[in-house]
């Protein structure tokens, strides 16, 4: 066992608590995947359009990424528990505030902006907490902590989809707003950084990271803009096949809406495998090749959609589940990309920063998918974008995307 504090000695084992207690706060914080099963009751409730669904959405991602960067500033400062509970208060307001809309407006604001703040604030603390506990395995231990994000929807969306069908849309969010509050705070209490280095399980101390990129220093390298581009990618190509799967699976495939709740959940497991798969991916085969496996998967799941018609469901199936795997994996590749090439002591700035990929994937995968059923009629035409999209993020990945050498 290692000493972390004068009289508080700690094993080796019971790090792993704090990968439960984030993997249960994601749980929480990753109910957004589930937007795409309030699409239809919300645009029936309030005469919207898909673009006009798609809206609240899209603004709960752009909040959560904004507020990445600045929580990352003040993480060390206030200490996880601190900053945890004050996202966790801003997530459960935000859903029941949005319980009380009257119309598109009212969702923007108490959805869109306050819940998507409050992830924001609190996503990226669980995380930090176990980079800095995993040093010796880093993309494992990140994966398996946002594997509660990813699978969210599995149980969200049927919960969601139950109490809407019981109770309505506006008084779901309600619920489900409350339930959220009192376990983000909860779970938020013991969460804390370690004091001093951690003994690992194989018995050795990680000696301190020769890298210690500053985030001035970080934005100046290649290496940086290369994993920001291929973050905005990976995530803008899996945030849009994530807020269009219900409305796919209806439109196109012809599910009914109780299939296409539950196939979301189907998706939500392969979202959530993707993280701890891409993690452990990451640890052995460095970020550049599991950048490039990534997007060869999407690009195969993007073009196998061209083909998709009514009936289709395996085909669906698929490929939707390849691009909620995915995107998954980019919310492992990205923080343990950032720790390997830019080193653990400003990690939490550095992948605030690096996070802002997300909100630009967020807002572009949202208009786009948004727009492109608007004009066209059909969700189709977004897979011809993301197969190209996919192309690009391998050969920047292939090109660009490598361990940083005199790039101060």
């Amino acid at each position: 066992m290692t000493k972390n504090h004068p009289g508080n000695f700690v094993t080796n084992k019971s790090r792993y608590v704090y990968i439960l207690l984030g993997l249960i706060i994601n749980l929480c914080l990753g109910s957004v995947y589930s937007w795409s099963v309030f699409r239809k009751p919300l645009e029936q409730l309030f005469k919207l359009s898909a673009t006009e669904s798609s809206l609240p959405y899209m603004i709960f991602l752009v909040f959560y990424a904004i507020l990445m960067p600045l929580t990352g500033r003040v993480l060390d400062k206030f200490g996880p528990r601190m900053v945890s509970i004050l996202g966790g208060i801003l997530v459960g307001i935000g859903w029941i505030l949005a319980g009380f809309s009257n119309g598109l407006i009212y969702l923007i604001l108490g959805y869109g902006i306050i819940a998507g703040t409050g992830v924001g604030i609190a996503y990226g603390v669980p995380i930090a907490v176990s980079v800095k506990w995993f040093e010796d395995k880093r993309g494992f231990a990140v994966g398996l902590t946002v594997l509660g994000f990813g699978m969210s929807p599995l149980i969200t969306a049927p919960i969601a989809r139950k109490l809407i069908e019981m109770y309505g849309p506006l008084l779901t969010f309600r619920i489900l707003g409350v339930v959220f509050l009192i376990v983000i705070i909860l779970l938020s209490i013991p969460l804390k950084f370690p004091f001093r280095e951690v003994t690992t399980d194989e018995g050795f101390k990680i000696k301190k990271d020769k890298l210690s990129y500053s985030s001035s220093e970080m934005v100046k390298t290649k290496t940086f803009w290369a994993l920001w581009f291929c973050f905005v990618i990976g995530t803008l190509s899996g945030l849009m096949a994530i807020g269009i799967s219900s409305p796919v699976g209806q439109e196109i495939i012809k599910l009914s809406a109780e299939a296409a709740a539950a196939s979301v959940s189907v998706f939500a497991i392969f979202n959530g495998i993707g993280r701890p798969f891409f993690g452990w991916l990451t640890d052995k085969i460095t970020p550049r090749f599991a950048a490039i496996f990534n997007f060869s998967l999407m690009f195969l799941a993007s073009f196998g959609m061209l083909f998709a018609k009514e009936g289709m469901t395996l085909l669906f199936m698929i490929t939707f589940s390849l691009l909620w795997l995915s995107l998954g994996g980019w919310l492992s590749i990205a923080p343990t990309a950032t720790a390997q090439f830019f080193g653990t002591i400003h990690y939490s700035k550095n992948y605030g920063i690096l996070f802002t990929g997300y909100g630009a994937g967020a807002i572009l995968g949202n208009l786009i998918s948004g727009k492109i059923r608007d004009i066209f009629g059909s969700y189709t035409f977004n897979f011809y974008i993301t197969a190209i999209l996919s192309i690009v993020g391998i050969l920047i990945a292939l090109f660009y995307l490598k361990p940083l050498i005199n790039q101060k």
